[in-house]
């Protein structure tokens, strides 16, 4: 079965060659959390995050916000959902962060402080290294980096996962899947960890995807808190024959097959990796005329 997969893989050069073209961009994050008004409280006070867009669904008993520091149409956001009566949620052991780049980290930890964030490492140098970053937990307990730059087009810079064979997951999201490339790698054996950070463009210049394998683990658990990302593309149905292909050969499987969400008729289409992280692509023109509408 594997040979015929790879096999299948390699007679398709052309499709494979679609995810490179295609104009694809992170879109969102989306995780949930118990309390929206508190989160976004603490998103634009202690972050200082604008809230673009706010909905509630009371038929499907959910509502959701979307933040972030520029505009949707050209940044990266985060979807937050709340369910209705659920305060609170298992993050799990496999999401590990995002990012945010900021000129000083120092002054927005006692800003983040004083809003009432949870410092969980003070700021300071990376070990080994000169970059300035610190850690602090948001009100539902996601853990947020944050990293000196001294100017960036894309604060919200990073999310952090981790996975259980570092080649296997590269190879998904560079080679063949999604079209990114590995824009940075760093092995710590004294740290017994590797990490490959994999974007659309040079780190500083954007989000990236950082995967982080840790040295002879190859499972974490989900939890139910941390749902999936969104990318943008110009034709999910193509998009979709990739990932169909991909997932023979490396794993993972398509949750949603290409096509319109009723109700929406935004197109769109979803898969796992070979680790259970979740991705959803979203048509590029079906997803400017959502904002606008």
């Amino acid at each position: 079965m594997a040979e015929a997969s790879t096999a299948a893989v390699a007679s398709n050069p052309e499709l494979l060659e679609w995810p490179k073209k295609d104009r694809r961009r992170f879109l969102h994050a989306v995780y949930r959390v118990g309390d929206l008004d508190r989160t976004i409280k603490f998103y634009t006070e202690a972050f200082g995050m604008k809230l673009f867009r706010k909905r509630d669904i009371p038929e499907e008993k959910y509502s959701n916000a979307f933040l972030g520091f520029g505009p949707e149409e050209s940044h990266f956001v985060v979807e937050l959902t709340y369910n209705y009566g659920v305060t609170s949620y298992d993050i799990g052991t496999g999401f590990g962060h995002f990012a945010i780049a900021t000129p000083d980290v120092y002054k927005l930890v006692e800003h983040v402080r004083s809003k009432g964030g949870n410092v969980t490492r003070e700021p300071g140098p990376v070990k080994g290294g000169k970059s300035v970053i610190a850690f602090v937990k948001d009100p539902d307990g996601y853990t947020f980096e944050l990293i000196q730059r001294e100017s960036t087009p894309e604060p919200l810079c990073q999310v952090m996962l981790r996975v259980g064979d570092l080649e296997r997951s590269i190879k998904f999201y560079e080679k063949v899947a999604l079209g990114m490339s590995v824009v940075k790698r760093v092995d710590r054996p004294e740290y017994k960890y590797t990490i490959a950070m994999l974007g659309y463009a040079e780190e500083e210049k954007t989000t990236v995807l950082e995967l982080t394998y840790n040295y002879g683990v190859t499972e974490y658990t989900k939890g139910n808190a941390y749902a999936q990302i969104a990318i943008s593309t110009d034709d999910v149905y193509k998009s979709g024959e990739v990932v169909s292909l991909v997932t023979q050969e490396l794993g993972g499987k398509i949750t949603r097959q290409p096509g319109p969400i009723p109700g929406i008729n935004t197109k769109i289409t979803s898969f796992l990796d070979p680790d259970g992280w979740k991705t959803v692509l979203v048509d590029n023109e079906d997803f400017l005329k959502e904002l606008n509408a």
